[in-house]
Parts: C-alpha cells; structure tokens; sequence
C-alpha cells in the first residue's frame, strides 16, 4: 500500500492549498508573508532558536530571535527558553500563559491579500494576455513593426519541436522554458530581438558566449533582418537539445550572477553597443 498522505484543512492561500500540520509548514507559509509583516530574515538555522531575522519597528529594523512552532504550545513541550526566544511564530496559538510575543498565522493571514494559483507565463497564460503583454513591450520601446513579425515566427518554429516549450513574459524580459527550465532570454529591442541561450559551455554557430565569468554556459545572438529568422531558428533548436542533455545529466543550467523576472535566467546583457561591438570582433556576428 502507498504512503497515505493526510492535509491540513484547505486554505489555498498564496499556492499553499492546505493548512499547515507540521512545524515545516509553518515555515514555508511564514515565508509567504514574512513581508506582510515587516519582517526580513537574516539566518535560518539548525538548534534553537530556528530563526533570526528583524522587524522593522519604525526608528529601525529591530533584531529578533525566531522559534517556529506547529502549535504554540510545543515550545513548551520541546522545555525552550523563553528568555532566548522574541518571537515564537505558530499555525495555532493554544498556550494563554505565553511569556513571549505570538504570531498565529492561521489568524495573520485572515487579513492579508491572496494572489490565485495560476499557471505562469502571462497574467493568466490565457494567449491573448500574452500577446498583450508583448504588444505593452513593443510599444514601450517603439519597436518597428518588424520585431513582432520575427518574434512570432521564431517562437512558432520552436514550439513545433515541442507543443510544452512556454513562454514567460517580464516587464523587459521574455523566457522560453524546454519547459521545465528556461533556454532562451530575450529582449525585445526598437530594431533588433537579443537571444541569450543555453549553450552548455561550448557556443554555438553564429553565437558568441555570452559572459566568459558569470554566463560561460549560455551564449548570444541579435536578429536584426529577415535573413536571421532562420539562423535563429536554428540556434534555438540546438540550445534546446543542450538544455535537454544538460537535464538529464544533472548538470547545472542558469547563470550565476544578475536577476531577472524568469529567476533561474539571469540579467546581465551587455549594452546593444557591447554586444555588436563583440559580435563584429569574434567575426561570428550575425
């Protein structure tokens, strides 16, 4: 027989569908909204107490020692100090005669705003939001008419390898996902399309690397006419072979500096003056 599992009563609250029934539950939905309640975290950490974070307190950010409990009570129960202890955060407060400060979050999180569960790539990935959101792109770096044309064009290619490659649209950015990891960023310009790509360390035709230090394993290319369409077409499709390869040998995939919308693609394009610079030195420009 399979291993039961059992859930709390449902909440569905910020993508925890159950309520917490452990002290690692509590942890998790305390993350959710640890800014909620003025809070950052500075170290979490094996032994007691669990936690060590600061509350800003209006003069500043006070220093405050964390215990995470399922129930209150436990920090009883498991003979903690309370003189070495601020704050203990709980799913139930179920202990009056606490000497310390409780957050119950089951009642914390009453008041607080819920964002639905939702699939990512749009605000709903319904394809219509996505297209407006690219169109929002476009028209906020008064794109010719052309970038939309080529952006259509190469991502209907691509998807015809594979129908779950999906497409998660930033405020700047676009990622592509293989689809359980992003291969492609880019950036919708006034005149051109920026690829980065995974390369898995060895660049491929018509690309050059993309940052020798922070991005070894990804690389970069420009489309810039029509001619380039089908060059990027195929790029993309080797950079999404790689990625699969890559996955399946356990290796690492996203870079390792910067920070974008996509969180496992980093931001750190060069500069479009940096880049064709580069591409016309490296004599591998498109």
């Amino acid at each position: 027989m399979s291993e039961k599992s059992i859930v709390g009563d449902l909440i569905n609250f910020r993508g925890l569908v159950y309520a917490p029934i452990n002290e690692n539950g509590v942890i998790f939905l305390f993350g959710k909204i640890a800014d909620d309640l003025n809070m950052y975290i500075e170290e979490i950490k094996p032994g007691f107490p669990d936690c060590i974070g600061r509350r800003f307190i209006g003069k500043g950010w006070e220093r405050v020692a964390i215990e995470f409990e399922y129930q209150s009570k436990n920090f009883l129960q498991h003979d903690h100090n309370p003189n070495n202890c601020d704050i203990i955060i709980c799913w139930e407060h179920n202990w009056s005669e606490c000497p310390i400060e409780v957050i119950e979050l089951k009642s914390e999180i009453q008041g607080l705003e819920n964002y639905p569960i939702s699939k990512p790539g749009s605000s709903d990935n319904y394809i219509k939001d996505i297209e407006v959101d690219i169109d929002n792109i476009i028209s906020s770096v008064h794109a010719i008419s052309k970038i939309k044309e080529w952006y259509t064009i190469i991502f209907e290619k691509i998807s015809e390898i594979d129908d779950n490659i999906w497409a998660k649209i930033g405020k700047k950015y676009i990622g592509w996902y293989s689809p359980e990891r992003a291969f492609v960023s880019l950036q919708l310009k006034k005149q051109s399309i920026r690829f980065e790509v995974f390369s898995r360390e060895t660049p491929i035709e018509n690309t050059i690397i993309a940052n020798q230090r922070f991005a070894p394993r990804w690389c970069k290319f420009t489309v810039k006419a029509d001619v380039d369409v089908d060059k990027a077409v195929k790029i993309l499709i080797e950079s999404y072979n790689r990625i699969k390869e890559a996955l399946k040998a356990g290796e690492p995939t996203g870079y390792f500096s910067g920070g974008d919308e996509f969180g496992s693609v980093k931001d750190i394009i060069d500069s479009e003056e940096d880049i064709d610079k580069s591409e016309t030195n490296s004599g591998k420009g498109n």
